[in-house]
């Protein structure tokens, strides 16, 4: 891809990261990390149900709704436990994070990381291709995951998720 238009175009990418967004996106234009991320869940979320399974967007929404779990826990970890934004967090992080923050237990916090392993990498870096069942599941559980962190420190208020 040397000398290419690849090449043209990630160029042009890069300068458009380091002059900084310009319009933000409505909603996430916030200085609380805390509150981007919940709100990054949000976007996530709306995006899922928006393509949707009535539109067989199955791997998208598989997708966006692991994303969505794991900002909706890194919101309660910023939130409820004074982690630093400024710290890196892995996908496996955020999960063991969680348990060890009291979201949920151990068990639990097990149970999410082999989902996460065992069936985001099938569909993400494997041959295998996510369905229905499977998208309207964890689409479920996402919003699930982001209610109860929602009502379990009472910031509903803070969310902007198009559901209501």
């Amino acid at each position: 891809m040397d000398d290419s238009y690849v090449e043209d175009a990630l160029a042009d990418t890069q300068r458009a990261f380091e002059q900084g967004p310009g319009r933000k996106e409505s909603g996430l234009d916030t200085d609380d990390d805390a509150l981007l991320q919940l709100r990054k869940a949000c976007r996530l979320l709306d995006a899922a149900r928006f393509l949707g399974t009535r539109n067989g967007y199955y791997t998208v929404v598989i997708e966006s709704s692991f994303i969505a779990i794991e900002r909706s826990i890194h919101f309660y970890l910023l939130q409820a436990t004074g982690m630093d934004s400024t710290e890196f967090v892995t996908h496996s992080d955020v999960y063991e994070r969680g348990a060890e923050a009291n979201l949920y237990s151990a068990a639990l916090g097990d149970q999410f990381l082999q989902l996460w392993r065992e069936n985001r990498s099938k569909t993400y870096y494997r041959q295998a291709v996510g369905g229905e069942a499977q998208a309207d599941a964890m689409l479920q559980l996402a919003t699930d995951v982001h209610q109860y962190i929602l009502d379990h420190l009472s910031v509903e208020h803070e969310c902007i998720c198009k559901r209501r």
